[in-house]
C-alpha cells in the first residue's frame, strides 16, 4: 500500500485512505438521514407503541437502546480512535504547522457553543446540556459537502476531517471529564491495568489482533461498571492496538478496514433508529423558542460557524499556520455551518447530560432542527459561493 503524503501547508492532498474515509463517512451520513426519517415516522404512526417499546427490551439487563449506546458506540469511538491515530502519524495532522488550522478552528467550535449555551442556560436545570451544541457529526457533515462534488475545493473537505475528528476527540474528552458518574476505583483500576498489559503487548510488538480486542472488551467491562462512559474504551484501546507503518499488514489498518463497513452501514444506524424513536408531543413548537432548546439551536446555528472562523483567523494571525491556497474566509464559514450538524454525537451527549426523558427529547427535537437548519445555510452558502467564483471565472 502507498504510504499517506506528508500534508503540504499551502496545498493540502486527497490520500487514497483519505479518499476511502470521505466515501464511508459520507455514505453512512446518507443512511443516517433515511434511517432518522423512518424512525420518526413509524415513532409517530399507529405502531409508535410497539416500535418505541421495542427498543427498551432488556437483554442481559440492558435495554437494546442501552446496548447501542453504550457498547456499539464504543465500536464507532475505536473506529474515530484509529482514524485519529492514523492522521496523527501518517495523515493531516503529521505535520503540527499544517494541523494547527483545524486543532484551533475544533477548538473554537467547542467553545463558543458551550458559552451560547450556557448563557442561555446558565444557573438553570438546563445546564448541563453545554455539552450538546459542541459536538459535529463527521459522517452528516461529510455527507452533506461530499454532495457539493468539486464545487468545493479538496482542501476544504480534509479541513472538514480533520476539525471534525478533532471535534470527535473533545467530544470524548467532555464526556469523560463532565459526563461520568460517581468513580468506583475498583473498576477504573481494573481497566487501567489492562490497557497497561496491552500498552507493553504493543512494545513488545505483538501485532496478533485478538489479545487486543479480547482484553478490549474486558476494559470495557471494567469501564462500564467504573462510573466513565464506557465508550471511552475504544478511544483508548485505539491507541494500544499497534500502528507499525501503517500499511496493509499493520494491526491499526486491518481492524480500521474491518471497522469501517461495520460503523457506517449497521452501527449508526442502528444508533439512529434507536435515538430518534421520538414520539413528538404536540407542545413541541412551543419547547423551541425555551432556553434549553435555543441554547442547543443557537450553539449549532450560531456558535459553530463562529468559533470555527475566530479560532481559525487566530491561527492564522499569530503566523501559527497558513490557510491552503485553495481555500478562503468564506469556505471556512461555510464549513463552520456544516460543522453545526451535531446529531449523533450530540444526541449522544443529550442521553448523558439529562435523566428526564422530556429534557431529552426536546433536546433531540432542538439537536435535529438546529443540525438540519445548519446543513440547508451551509450548502447553500457554499453553492452560491462557487456560482460567484464561476462568475468571476467568465
Amino acid at each position: 500500500m502507498q504510504q499517506e503524503s506528508k500534508p503540504v501547508i499551502g496545498l493540502w492532498v486527497l490520500t487514497s485512505l483519505l479518499s476511502r474515509f470521505l466515501k464511508s463517512e459520507s455514505k453512512a451520513g446518507i443512511i443516517l438521514m433515511i434511517c432518522t426519517v423512518v424512525s420518526l415516522l413509524i415513532a409517530n404512526s399507529a405502531a409508535s407503541d410497539s416500535y418505541t417499546h421495542f427498543w427498551h427490551i432488556k437483554i442481559a439487563g440492558m435495554s437494546i437502546e442501552h446496548f447501542i449506546n453504550d457498547a456499539l458506540m464504543a465500536v464507532f469511538f475505536l473506529l474515530v480512535g484509529l482514524e485519529i491515530e492514523r492522521q496523527i502519524y501518517v495523515g493531516e495532522l503529521r505535520q503540527l504547522r499544517a494541523a494547527l488550522l483545524p486543532i484551533f478552528a475544533a477548538i473554537g467550535g467547542m467553545l463558543v457553543p458551550a458559552l451560547i449555551h450556557y448563557g442561555f442556560n446558565g444557573g438553570t436545570p438546563y445546564q448541563d446540556g453545554f455539552g450538546i451544541p459542541m459536538a459535529t457529526d463527521i459522517a452528516f457533515a461529510l455527507g452533506v459537502l461530499l454532495l457539493l462534488g468539486d464545487k468545493v475545493p479538496v482542501s476544504l473537505k480534509i479541513f472538514l476531517v480533520a476539525l471534525a475528528i478533532i471535534d470527535d476527540l473533545g467530544a470524548i474528552l467532555v464526556i469523560a471529564i463532565f459526563y461520568s458518574k460517581g468513580i468506583a476505583w475498583g473498576y477504573l483500576g481494573a481497566a487501567a491495568a489492562i490497557f497497561v498489559f496491552l500498552g507493553i503487548l504493543n512494545r513488545l510488538k505483538v501485532y496478533v489482533l485478538s489479545p487486543y480486542l479480547l482484553l478490549g472488551a474486558v476494559a470495557w467491562y471494567c469501564m462500564l461498571h467504573s462510573g466513565i462512559h464506557a465508550t471511552i474504551t475504544g478511544v483508548i484501546l485505539a491507541f494500544v492496538i499497534p500502528f507499525g507503518s501503517g500499511d496493509n499488514d499493520s494491526p491499526s489498518y486491518i481492524l480500521e478496514h474491518k471497522l469501517t463497513g461495520i460503523v457506517a452501514f449497521a452501527i449508526l444506524p442502528l444508533f439512529a433508529l434507536a435515538n430518534t424513536a421520538i414520539v413528538i408531543p404536540d407542545t413541541w413548537s412551543d419547547q423551541l423558542f425555551s432556553s434549553h432548546s435555543l441554547g442547543i439551536m443557537l450553539g449549532l446555528m450560531l456558535g459553530k460557524p463562529i468559533g470555527i472562523w475566530l479560532f481559525s483567523l487566530l491561527a492564522i494571525k499569530l503566523n501559527w499556520s497558513v490557510l491552503p491556497d485553495d481555500m478562503n474566509w468564506s469556505h471556512v464559514i461555510g464549513v463552520g455551518f456544516l460543522a453545526g450538524i451535531g446529531f449523533t454525537m450530540s444526541m449522544f451527549i443529550a442521553v448523558l447530560a439529562f435523566n428526564a426523558p422530556e429534557l431529552v427529547i426536546s433536546a433531540k427535537i432542538a439537536i435535529m432542527l438546529g443540525s438540519l437548519l445548519s446543513a440547508i445555510i451551509g450548502i447553500t452558502w457554499l453553492l452560491l459561493l462557487n456560482k460567484v467564483a464561476v462568475k468571476n471565472e467568465l
